[in-house]
Protein backbone atom coordinates (compact mmCIF):
# COMPACT_ATOMS: atom_id res chain seq x y z
CA UNK A 1 0.00 0.00 0.00
CA UNK A 2 0.99 3.24 -1.00
CA UNK A 3 0.49 5.71 2.38
CA UNK A 4 2.76 8.65 0.89
CA UNK A 5 0.31 9.30 -1.84
CA UNK A 6 -2.37 9.49 1.02
CA UNK A 7 -0.37 11.48 3.30
CA UNK A 8 0.44 14.02 0.56
CA UNK A 9 -3.54 14.05 -0.22
CA UNK A 10 -4.17 14.87 3.18
CA UNK A 11 -1.07 17.47 2.93
CA UNK A 12 -2.13 19.32 0.29
CA UNK A 13 -5.92 19.59 1.68
CA UNK A 14 -5.27 20.68 4.90
CA UNK A 15 -3.00 23.47 3.15
CA UNK A 16 -5.70 24.41 1.55
CA UNK A 17 -8.35 24.76 4.38
CA UNK A 18 -5.85 26.95 6.10
CA UNK A 19 -4.88 29.01 2.85
CA UNK A 20 -8.80 29.35 2.79
CA UNK A 21 -8.93 30.24 6.57
CA UNK A 22 -6.56 32.82 6.30
CA UNK A 23 -8.05 34.64 2.98
CA UNK A 24 -11.77 34.22 4.96
CA UNK A 25 -10.09 36.33 8.06
CA UNK A 26 -8.37 38.75 5.81
CA UNK A 27 -11.98 39.48 4.44
CA UNK A 28 -14.37 38.95 7.42
CA UNK A 29 -12.06 41.23 9.94
CA UNK A 30 -11.50 44.16 7.77
CA UNK A 31 -15.79 44.17 7.95
CA UNK A 32 -16.61 43.37 10.84
CA UNK A 33 -14.38 46.64 12.34
CA UNK A 34 -16.30 48.49 9.79
CA UNK A 35 -19.59 47.26 11.28
CA UNK A 36 -18.38 48.03 14.41
CA UNK A 37 -17.80 51.78 14.01
CA UNK A 38 -21.13 52.39 12.14
CA UNK A 39 -22.59 50.87 15.35
CA UNK A 40 -20.58 53.47 17.17
CA UNK A 41 -21.56 56.22 15.20
CA UNK A 42 -25.06 54.89 15.61
CA UNK A 43 -24.85 54.60 19.29
CA UNK A 44 -23.31 58.38 19.43
CA UNK A 45 -25.90 59.68 17.32
CA UNK A 46 -28.49 58.05 19.45
CA UNK A 47 -27.30 59.43 22.59
CA UNK A 48 -27.19 63.50 20.92
CA UNK A 49 -30.43 62.90 20.32
CA UNK A 50 -31.32 61.52 23.55
CA UNK A 51 -29.11 64.61 24.86
CA UNK A 52 -30.83 67.32 22.03
CA UNK A 53 -34.31 66.24 23.90
CA UNK A 54 -33.28 66.57 27.35
CA UNK A 55 -32.32 70.07 26.93
CA UNK A 56 -35.21 71.07 25.20
CA UNK A 57 -37.54 69.43 27.38
CA UNK A 58 -35.62 70.20 30.91
CA UNK A 59 -32.88 72.65 30.19
CA UNK A 60 -29.69 73.10 29.32
CA UNK A 61 -28.34 72.15 32.33
CA UNK A 62 -30.65 70.39 33.84
CA UNK A 63 -30.14 67.06 35.58
CA UNK A 64 -31.73 65.05 32.94
CA UNK A 65 -29.55 66.72 30.60
CA UNK A 66 -26.61 66.16 32.40
CA UNK A 67 -27.43 62.36 32.53
CA UNK A 68 -27.39 62.16 28.90
CA UNK A 69 -24.27 64.42 29.18
CA UNK A 70 -22.57 62.02 30.38
CA UNK A 71 -23.96 59.40 29.05
CA UNK A 72 -22.92 61.07 25.36
CA UNK A 73 -19.13 61.10 26.82
CA UNK A 74 -19.07 57.10 27.88
CA UNK A 75 -20.34 56.12 24.65
CA UNK A 76 -17.48 58.36 22.53
CA UNK A 77 -15.16 56.87 24.93
CA UNK A 78 -16.28 53.27 23.94
CA UNK A 79 -15.95 54.40 20.54
CA UNK A 80 -12.38 56.33 20.83
CA UNK A 81 -11.22 52.86 23.42
CA UNK A 82 -12.23 50.62 20.19
CA UNK A 83 -11.60 52.69 17.03
CA UNK A 84 -9.06 55.54 17.91
CA UNK A 85 -11.95 57.34 16.51
CA UNK A 86 -15.18 59.36 17.64
CA UNK A 87 -18.16 60.56 15.47
CA UNK A 88 -19.33 63.91 15.80
CA UNK A 89 -23.09 63.83 14.84
CA UNK A 90 -23.58 67.65 14.33
CA UNK A 91 -20.01 67.97 12.13
CA UNK A 92 -21.19 64.19 10.21
CA UNK A 93 -17.44 63.33 10.33
CA UNK A 94 -15.46 61.24 12.68
CA UNK A 95 -12.76 63.21 15.15
CA UNK A 96 -9.19 61.33 15.11
CA UNK A 97 -8.30 63.52 18.37
CA UNK A 98 -9.74 62.57 21.75
CA UNK A 99 -11.11 66.43 21.94
CA UNK A 100 -14.83 65.60 21.91
CA UNK A 101 -14.60 67.68 25.42
CA UNK A 102 -12.47 70.76 23.85
CA UNK A 103 -15.19 72.75 21.66
CA UNK A 104 -16.70 69.49 19.58
CA UNK A 105 -19.90 69.60 22.09
CA UNK A 106 -22.04 71.75 20.97
CA UNK A 107 -24.52 71.68 23.64
CA UNK A 108 -25.42 75.22 23.44
CA UNK A 109 -26.20 74.17 19.62
CA UNK A 110 -28.89 71.10 20.29
CA UNK A 111 -32.06 74.03 20.13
Amino acid sequence: MNTRGVFTGAGTALAAAATLTVLLLFVAVPRSRAEDRAQCQRNIEQAEAKLDQAIRKYGEYSKQANNWRENLNIVRERCWNAHHAWWDGREHQWHTEHDWDRGHDHDKDHH
